[in-house]
């Protein structure tokens, strides 16, 4: 089938496909305002294509060599990219795997598109888009239900962390740990801890944020 060789048609409709997949995919990493969004997800995809259609054309107008060479290169090398959007906030949260995982992703993409497997390349990159959109939405609901969460609290000089262990413990909330954030001290002696909770009756996260926020000597509090 010519579709799946090396010609002018093929080439035309691989890079297209590859640039609109890839930007199915990260049209929704660019409505998050993510470091890696539409263009680089184009970008990628794209210049797997182009490297598995070159691997492709010198195999196929040489007669040897391995047709997959290239390709296993674009999935080793594409780790430098994904690792450039992984970041470690000053409160030890990770940010950025999904990113990273949807350009490796994008990756495998183009090099399906790249060597003709068109069916793959349309299925896998629904596929991804499907699991970054509505799998969301359902991580989301599970997340609201969770009696575990993770907060980061501020407290006054003159309020002791104890204080603030009995006013969690009279509202039945059982503390699973504490770390003291020690760059987070100010001149007026506010103090930063990072608290792991975990509700004994079910409530929402947003009651419970309010509930605390109210406690006398609580500066500010943010769920992580």
């Amino acid at each position: 089938m010519q579709l799946r060789e090396v010609t002018m048609l093929a080439i035309v409709l691989r890079i297209v496909l590859s640039v609109l997949i890839g930007g199915l995919i990260g049209l929704e990493r660019e409505l998050k305002n993510r470091p890696a969004g539409l263009r680089t997800y184009m970008v990628v995809s794209l210049g797997a294509c182009l490297i598995m259609l070159t691997n492709q054309y010198i195999y196929q107008a040489v007669g040897t060599g391995d047709p997959v060479r290239m390709g296993a290169q674009v999935v080793s090398g594409i780790g430098f990219l994904g690792a450039g959007t992984i970041m470690v906030t000053r409160r030890n949260q990770i940010k950025g795997l999904t990113t990273a995982a949807g350009l490796w992703t994008a990756a495998g993409v183009g090099l399906a598109i790249g060597v003709g497997f068109y069916e793959a390349a349309i299925i896998g990159g629904v596929a991804v888009y499907l699991i970054m959109t509505l799998m969301q939405i359902i991580d989301k609901n599970v997340q609201r239900k969770n009696k575990s969460l993770e907060l980061y609290v501020e407290l006054a000089k003159q309020m002791p962390l104890g204080d603030l262990l009995r006013e969690l413990q009279a509202r039945e909330i059982e503390i699973r740990d504490i770390q003291h954030e020690l760059n987070s001290a100010t001149e007026d002696g506010v103090r930063g801890y990072i608290v792991y909770l975990k509700q004994k009756k079910r409530q929402s996260h947003l009651e419970l944020l309010d509930d605390l926020q109210s406690i006398p000597g609580v500066v500010f509090l943010e769920k992580l």
